[in-house]
């Protein structure tokens, strides 16, 4: 009996221990590499949702600017958000402010983070290097995540010796307004991992959706080829830019039309994520590139950003 009674004990004990190690991972301490618009605005959401944040970037230069943006930012979602009571908009901004620090040193401070979200270039070698750097600094527990719109979440976790513990979180610009963040579970990703970077998502008062590691993901898989056949419809003559526009707009209710919102995106952009999925699957006819926007990008003529593109802005 006491043997049968040592087994059972030693059995709870050991279920009790499983059951620990697959607790899912409470996000409070978060470091953002990269203080462009996307990293800014990750690191804004998470201070104001009461995580501590330090956001990561090569120059002070680069996170002055990064930290007037999220200031200037804030300042809109107080001004709206306590209309009524400005001296809570400003207790608002400046605990969020104080809950932002700022780093030159990513592996310096990544030893105690919770999770380490990347939204830097979007080139697959720059990525895999900073992940394999960082892995060797990182605390076991810590969870990576890279923001990519186009790269295969996979191939960058293999840099790592953490690829359970590595998933896509791709945000959606501006961050401090929209909703959604696709949630990206690549074949190695835990369970543990998956469930915690939702809850993490819902956190920030943002609607996380999942996905597996296909090319764009959900949003940009069924956005850009839109967007190419678009222009494809043009090409071949079948329709104006202008009308295509108008057509989305009025007929789809799309508040901008495909050749506005390729401007507003950049040209440049959407050819790279089409060569990366065409290098991907070159027999696939959505993952085409267009002339007249290869043609358009080797002129400079981006879009908005450069003052034409599709269309002429001055």
């Amino acid at each position: 009996m006491a043997f049968v009674t040592r087994q059972f004990v030693r059995s709870m004990s050991s279920s009790s221990t499983a059951a620990a190690s697959a607790k899912k991972i409470l996000v409070k301490h978060v470091t953002v590499i990269g203080g462009g618009l996307m990293g800014a605005g990750i690191a804004q959401v998470a201070a104001a949702t009461g995580h501590t944040v330090v956001l990561v970037d090569q120059t002070e230069d680069i996170l002055a600017k990064s930290r007037k943006g999220i200031e200037e930012s804030l300042r809109k979602v107080a001004k709206k958000k306590f209309a009524e009571n400005p001296k809570a908009g400003d207790e608002f901004m400046e605990k969020t402010l104080s809950s932002i620090l700022t780093s030159m040193d990513a592996a310096s401070v990544v030893h105690s983070t919770d999770l380490v979200v990347e939204a830097i270039v979007e080139n697959l070698s720059v990525k895999s290097e900073l992940f394999k750097r960082l892995d060797k600094f990182a605390s076991e527990h810590t969870i990576f995540a890279s923001n990519t719109s186009s790269l295969q979440i996979t191939s960058i976790a293999n840099a790592t010796t953490r690829q359970d513990r590595f998933a896509g979180l791709h945000f959606f610009n501006p961050v401090p307004l929209m909703k959604l963040v696709e949630v990206i579970k690549t074949p190695m990703t835990s369970q543990k991992t998956f469930e915690s970077l939702v809850d993490f998502s819902k956190t920030l008062g943002k609607h996380p959706v999942a996905c597996k590691d296909t090319p764009g993901f959900i949003v940009n898989r069924l956005l850009v080829p839109y967007l190419m056949e678009a222009v494809r419809l043009y090409e071949r003559g079948d329709a104006s830019k202008e009308d295509i526009d108008t057509a989305m707009k009025l007929g789809a209710g799309y508040p901008m039309g495909p050749f506005e919102l390729l401007d507003y995106v950049g040209l440049d952009t959407t050819k790279f994520i089409m060569d990366g999925w065409h290098e991907m699957d070159t027999k696939n006819p959505l993952f085409q590139s267009s002339p007249s926007m290869n043609k358009l990008v080797a002129e400079n003529k981006l879009g908005k950003k450069t003052g034409e593109g599709y269309y002429k802005y001055k």
